[in-house]
């Protein structure tokens, strides 16, 4: 959308007036926030498969894949999987957005926490402390038992996983628990997943529910980057909080900015976070 257009300007100039308002600021993060670091957002069967073009011939599709049954039945292509996305969030560095929303959270008096279904942990690369992040998908960068400590939840800086990229099948040795040597997962859930440990997350829940008890009543700027409707966890937490008195949404979407009575901004969130960051600092 060009700079010249009326209704963006405008936009941009109303979410640069709420941030520069706001107390508090949460930041809710779907897979469109890391598209401009260069990740993949699989979106739909076709986005799964540009990303994954190994799996166009079978039909697989993303649920297929990322499914707990894919650990039982082949786990030398659960882990292809899993440790060519892990290899790829390691290599790719943090678009300058991150920063940007840094350095809005750390200017709030009530300070900023970061609500995301994104599982490659950029947001604590990029300096904001554990304490503030939410993953409620958990994270590739936490692995757990599938043996008699299931509920054993470990790093993985230490992992590190050889994978084929023409087969997509992960080589010996698969990481395992350091306790029990019994085979091990990403700490993430998947689909149709009842063996998924949400220990980690359930505490970084706790730590949020705590933030926004303490932030009602407050001006409460909320920036929703990327998130869809397709799987709207983040979305609908969102809104959610939208609802407290004084809190505002900026929806930052290309695809589905739709936000009645607050303000959409249908552009990516590099691109409209670069945008508002000049308007606050101009």
């Amino acid at each position: 959308m060009s700079d010249n257009h009326p209704e963006l300007r405008a936009s941009i100039s109303e979410a640069a007036d709420v941030i520069r308002s706001a107390e508090a600021l949460l930041i809710g993060a779907g897979a469109g926030m890391g598209v401009d670091s260069g990740l993949p957002d699989f979106r739909g069967p076709e986005g799964f498969w540009r990303a994954y073009p190994l799996f166009r011939k079978s039909g697989r599709q993303f649920q297929d894949v990322s499914n707990p049954r894919t650990f039982r039945e082949d786990i030398s292509l659960a882990w292809g999987f899993y440790g060519h996305r892990m290899n790829l969030y390691r290599a790719t560095r943090p678009h300058s957005g991150f920063k940007i929303l840094r350095k809005w959270a750390e200017q709030m008096p009530l300070g900023g926490f970061v609500y995301t279904s994104n599982v490659d942990g950029h947001f604590q690369r990029t300096g904001f402390d554990e304490k503030q992040v939410m993953e409620c998908h958990g994270s590739l960068n936490f692995l757990q038992c599938r043996g008699a400590c299931e509920r054993f939840i470990f790093p993985a800086d230490e992992v590190r996983i050889e994978v084929d990229e023409e087969t997509l099948l992960a080589h010996d040795p698969l990481p395992q628990c350091p306790q029990c040597g019994a085979s091990a997962r990403p700490n993430v859930l998947m689909f149709y997943d009842s063996q998924w440990c949400s220990d980690r997350t359930d505490r970084q829940e706790a730590c949020f529910e705590t933030w926004a008890r303490s932030v009602i009543g407050k001006r409460v700027a909320i920036v929703e980057l990327g998130c869809g409707t397709a799987i709207p966890t983040v979305r609908m937490e969102c809104e959610h909080i939208a609802q407290m008195p004084k809190a505002r949404m900026i929806r930052i979407n290309p695809r589905e900015p739709e936000c009645l009575g607050e303000v959409s901004i249908g552009l990516g969130a590099l691109d409209a976070l670069q945008r508002i960051d000049s308007v606050l600092e101009g």
